[in-house]
């Protein structure tokens, strides 16, 4: 056994299909990995050719027939289009145990003649011949590493491009004269990631019904210091609009223990006097479910230190993004989503409630400049397993 940093890269097939929810999905669950970072990539001409030179290996169980196929495939679907508008493509980190073959399996060879459904080549990719084994169509949609040397030289290739070719992307999206796009701010949050699980793909397979375009992502962990200034506009609000609720709680408490009703005027200025506190109080408790720490307990130099608890970053674009993702996640409280919205499906309470999502497009800019999702996480991870190049 050891410790290994494994990738998985998918095409941009793959992507514009909507298949990257159940294919990240399969990636965690059947691996049991720890998914520890992802970047969007629009490959220029240098990382396209870098990276296709790399694949045909001797080290590689598929035949080389099939490896050429790839190559090929990746010359000429990870190049710019046409009209010189570059491609979308995913890559994801995984660290382990014997990461490297345990993702390489989850993913799959292709066996010319093979039929089944155990990978994920065998559910979304596709290798097509006709009758005198001439290849007719061919889709690898995911692409890994056939041994840990590989992984760690290829993972240079696009650590070395991550910075140009990385990050929230631009001009990847074609549209309509006269149509205005959007982008909008997910975020998975920490309860999906108690455990390693499919939850995660799950829910962004939830997301691709609005035939949005993923544009950018990062694994992310929240600094207390982040948490305060991403929900600092809640704060108030939960110092005021609470107070009605505390108010009949207190009522209902304190006539309990001392065994007399208490008179509406009385019950009013409870509510006033403890409404700010148990409102501070929740919004500590945001604060800690989002960045593993309270406000209180954390030292003002410490603040601005990644926080204990992750999250995915999603930067969604297109026609009316902020609306479409909204209405897929449903209500804040899971209890009045309606069936088959995000929150129903995943969330347990108004705190613990599967994802966050911006509710306009200002908002979008204040919240991904918060989180800074083109921040070049990808490359501190590769640099940190396997040291600079």
């Amino acid at each position: 056994m050891s410790d290994q940093l494994a990738y998985a890269i998918l095409t941009p097939h793959a992507l514009t299909r909507s298949r990257t929810g159940g294919i990240i999905s399969r990636l965690a669950a059947r691996s049991g990995l720890d998914l520890v970072g992802a970047r969007m990539f629009s490959p220029g001409l240098d990382l396209v050719r870098e990276y296709a030179e790399a694949i045909v290996s001797k080290a590689d169980p598929q035949e080389p027939r099939i490896q050429e196929l790839i190559r090929d495939y990746v010359l000429e679907n990870f190049s710019e289009d046409s009209s010189g508008r570059r491609k979308r493509v995913m890559v994801l980190l995984f660290h382990g145990e014997d990461a490297v073959s345990k993702v390489r399996s989850v993913v799959g060879n292709f066996v010319p003649g093979k039929r089944g459904g155990q990978s994920i080549r065998d559910t979304y990719g596709d290798l097509v011949m006709d009758e005198n084994e001439n290849v007719r169509y061919f889709e690898p949609t995911v692409l890994a590493a056939p041994t840990v040397e590989e992984a760690e030289a290829k993972l240079r290739i696009w650590t070395q491009h991550s910075d140009t070719d990385g990050g929230v992307l631009e001009n990847v999206v074609a549209y309509e004269a006269g149509e205005q796009p959007e982008r909008t701010l997910v975020l998975l949050k920490p309860d999906n990631f108690r455990f390693v699980s499919g939850r995660p793909g799950n829910m962004i397979d939830f997301f691709s019904r609005t035939g949005l375009f993923i544009v950018g992502i990062k694994l992310h962990r929240m600094s207390v210091a982040q948490a305060l200034e991403f929900y600092g506009p809640v704060r108030d609000v939960l110092r005021t609009k609470l107070r009605g609720v505390v108010a009949a709680k207190a009522k209902t408490a304190l006539e309990k223990e001392l065994g007399f009703p208490i008179p509406g005027e009385e019950e009013t200025k409870l509510g006033e006097l403890l409404g700010p506190l148990f409102g501070e109080n929740q919004f500590e408790n945001i604060v800690e479910f989002m960045a593993g720490r309270r406000p209180s307990a954390c030292p003002l130099d410490e603040r601005d230190q990644p926080g204990t608890e992750k999250c995915i970053a999603l930067v969604y674009e297109g026609i009316n993004a902020v609306a479409k993702i909204r209405d897929v996640l449903g209500p804040t409280d899971p209890t009045k989503a309606p069936p088959g919205s995000i929150r129903r499906e995943f969330g347990s309470n108004v705190m613990v409630n599967a994802a966050h999502a911006s509710d306009s497009a200002d908002n979008a800019g204040r919240e991904m400049g918060i989180v800074n999702v083109g921040e070049n996480q990808f490359r501190r991870v590769v640099e940190t397993f396997f040291g600079k190049a």
